[in-house]
């Protein structure tokens, strides 16, 4: 029987895709799926000629494993990965080691963590990044769990992963249990604001009647200053691209009905949870769920009043628009940081946010080039309570605002949503706020509910309570709040 390094569970293509990337660099890899044709398919196919050995049980996989033996699941998140591991750990030693690189929820893996930890197994939780393109020729990889388990995944995850421009590569341990896919987590939330402020330009070009091939050239511009990033090129590539069947640009023959997996609902959920304003991501979400109601919009545009969704074909600076769209971009990764920074605290992971930015430079869906100022903020002020508060961040916003605030007054007045420009900037603008209006809501609490409310002239902390009506007496709200 041949030895093999590490083994994989679960062939679809991104686990076919980290496979044969570990190949490439020198590793025997066992793989295994529940359906067996679809492993003998990969074995005798993709990975013919490669260091791979396809086994149809769990048991010969882990047999065959050197020691200490280290299993990677590449399978659907939630129950099917407990299911595995219930499989698994039964014939794993104590110092073995089990590796989710799904997309799970952080807080699964830490439950998984502190269960398999009682047994004497190492579990990591490894967000991976880059889709089947990076799976195949180098991911981000964001491992966290036991960090027992690190020095023996750290060669290997290292090797097949991206590299940074510096040359650093695009995975490194980033905390315990649940820390590796939180991260993820964030990047997808992340992700999803990228997609809309990426959306949101294209549907004011549109709007202005600009042909497809135009806004192509359009994002190929952009992509060639601070907007540099994966999602920009491939937004070029999609709008010059044709619909073979049909003749037309494809991008016009798919429906306006956008999908999502969960992740970027966790993020927001998360936000709410921990008291952070995850502003932006929350709205892409919204949004996502506003395009999957197709007939209720159709039905609604023709009943409900509004702008007719156009403008003058020089309605839009391109120049605010580019600025509109950077601008929501930082705004919406200070946000992303702040909950980093705000979990870090609370779960005691002590992350390294800096280093979290630099991951995400290379091989992951956000790449981008704006990471590395990102990252050097950080490095340079591993305190940093607010991104925007960085030199090179507040230079760009103050220059990117008056266009911003152009552009989110276009889409207003002409009738089209732009939920992540206008929620970004309401963020930007109430962040600089060194008063808001929550002295009313304040005031409102305490009168309906007896609330209490701090006093500006006095200390922080010091709670009071106003009998608005005369007939309330001094009792105030102990456990009821609203």
């Amino acid at each position: 029987m041949t030895t093999t390094d590490i083994g994989l569970i679960g062939l679809a293509v991104m686990g076919q895709n980290l496979v044969l990337n570990m190949a490439d660099h020198g590793y025997t890899v066992g793989v295994h799926n529940r359906t067996t044709s679809t492993m003998r398919e990969f074995v005798d196919g993709p990975a013919a000629d490669a260091s791979v050995v396809g086994h149809e049980t769990v048991e010969e996989l882990v047999d065959a494993l050197s020691t200490p033996r280290r299993v990677m699941l590449m399978v659907k998140a939630g129950a099917v990965v407990d299911r595995v591991i219930e499989e698994v750990a039964p014939l794993l030693d104590e110092g073995d080691v089990i590796i989710d690189g799904g997309n799970s929820r952080y807080t699964d893996t830490i439950r998984r963590t502190e269960e398999l930890a009682e047994q004497g197994i190492r579990y990591v939780g490894a967000g991976v990044s880059g889709g089947e393109e990076g799976a195949r020729h180098g991911p981000s990889i964001m491992p966290g769990g036991d960090p027992e388990a690190w020095p023996l995944l750290a060669d290997l995850f290292q090797a097949i992963a991206a590299d940074a421009p510096d040359g650093r590569p695009c995975c490194d341990w980033v905390g315990p249990d649940g820390a590796g896919h939180f991260v993820k987590m964030i990047h997808n939330g992340i992700e999803y604001g990228d997609m809309q402020v990426i959306a949101e330009a294209y549907d004011l070009m549109s709007a202005m009647g600009m042909a497809n091939a135009e806004m192509a050239e359009v994002f190929r511009t952009w992509n060639d200053g601070v907007l540099d990033s994966f999602l920009v090129e491939i937004t070029a590539d999609i709008l010059a691209h044709t619909d073979p069947d049909t003749g037309e640009s494809t991008v016009d023959v798919i429906l306006d009905a956008a999908g999502q997996k969960g992740t970027g609902t966790w993020t927001a959920i998360a936000a709410l949870e921990a008291g952070q304003p995850l502003t932006l991501v929350a709205e892409a979400v919204f949004a996502r769920v506003v395009s999957a109601l197709v007939d209720r919009r159709r039905a609604a545009a023709g009943v409900l009043a509004g702008p007719d969704r156009t403008l003058e074909p020089d309605a839009v600076d391109l120049d605010d628009l580019r600025d509109a769209l950077y601008a929501s971009k930082i705004t919406s990764y200070a946000q992303g940081f702040m909950l980093l920074a705000d979990a870090s605290a609370e779960h005691d992971w002590d992350l390294d946010l800096g280093r979290i930015a630099s991951l995400w430079r290379e091989g992951c869906i956000i790449r981008a080039v704006f990471l590395d100022d990102i990252t050097a903020a950080y490095e340079a002020d591993p305190e940093l309570d607010n991104l925007l508060l960085a030199d090179v961040f507040t230079r760009a916003l103050a220059d990117a605002q008056p266009g911003w605030r152009r552009v989110v007054r276009a889409g207003i007045s002409a009738g089209i949503p732009l939920p992540a420009y206008s929620t970004a900037l309401a963020y930007y603008d109430g962040i600089r706020s060194a008063r808001t209006p929550a002295n009313l809501v304040q005031a409102q609490r305490d009168y309906f509910g007896a609330h209490t409310y701090e006093r500006v002239d006095g200390p922080r902390g010091e709670h009071h309570h106003t009998d608005w009506t005369g007939r309330g007496g001094a009792v105030t709200s102990g456990s009821y709040n609203a």
